[in-house]
């Protein structure tokens, strides 16, 4: 492979999103006082809320519906009586204290470190870009990276040929000698081979998809970069 730009995906690639979003929740029920377990308030939440990302990145749904809905279906699931106002506060605060938590997947800095030596690293990311750069800042892996790609500021989203346009020209990159790395087959892997790039799929153990490079741990890149 004549590699030279890899673009990876953030939330659920390099950022551990799930443990830091269940810190960010814990830090939120203490303060307001919700009566709920946190593991059976995110068994009932992780996967509603993966549905309106998928509304969200199909373009079904505005960012304001998916950041009330999720939680406010969540609560209604669990039963738990809480007003309009309590849930738009935990979605602002949620945005708010997310990017201080900043658990990172077991291998992220050793393998940005080797990759950086290598190759021009940039990121291709759906979530918000009001927090996005501040994972990355807070978390201390922001000088690995050339270009921070964010739905937002191309106004379409992964899978999206144009977001790996866009990301390609402004990395002044061809599809021929770039690689996208990711969590989600659809948004990532897809989105990637459609436009012509080579794709590894980070699976965290989940199923592989026949036919695609794929890794379980990060360091495992090593074998292909």
């Amino acid at each position: 492979m004549n590699i030279k730009h890899i673009f990876f995906d953030l939330d659920h690639t390099l950022w551990d999103f799930d443990r830091n979003s269940e810190l960010t929740f814990s830090q939120i029920f203490k303060e307001q006082n919700i009566q709920l377990k946190i593991k059976d308030f995110l068994e009932v939440y992780m996967p509603i809320n993966l549905n309106y990302w998928r509304l969200y990145r199909e373009d079904k749904i505005p960012k304001s519906d998916l950041r009330y809905n999720r939680l406010k279906d969540s609560f209604e699931s669990l039963n738990y009586t809480i007003s309009d106002d309590l849930i738009n506060k935990i979605s602002e605060d949620y945005i708010t204290y997310l990017p201080s938590h900043n658990y990172l997947f077991e291998g992220t800095i050793e393998i940005l470190e080797y990759l950086s030596k290598k190759y021009k690293l940039n990121i291709i990311t759906n979530g918000f870009e009001e927090v996005q750069n501040l994972k990355l800042q807070k978390s201390g892996i922001a000088k690995y990276f050339k270009e921070i790609i964010t739905s937002e500021s191309v106004s379409v989203k992964k899978p999206n040929p144009k977001i790996f346009e866009f990301a390609l020209k402004k990395a002044n990159a061809i599809p021929q000698n770039s690689i996208m790395i990711g969590d989600s087959y659809e948004a990532d892997i897809k989105g990637a081979l459609n436009f012509g790039m080579i794709a590894i799929y980070f699976t965290h153990n989940k199923n592989k998809e026949s036919g695609v490079l794929s890794v379980n741990n990060l360091l495992e890149l090593k074998n292909y970069l």
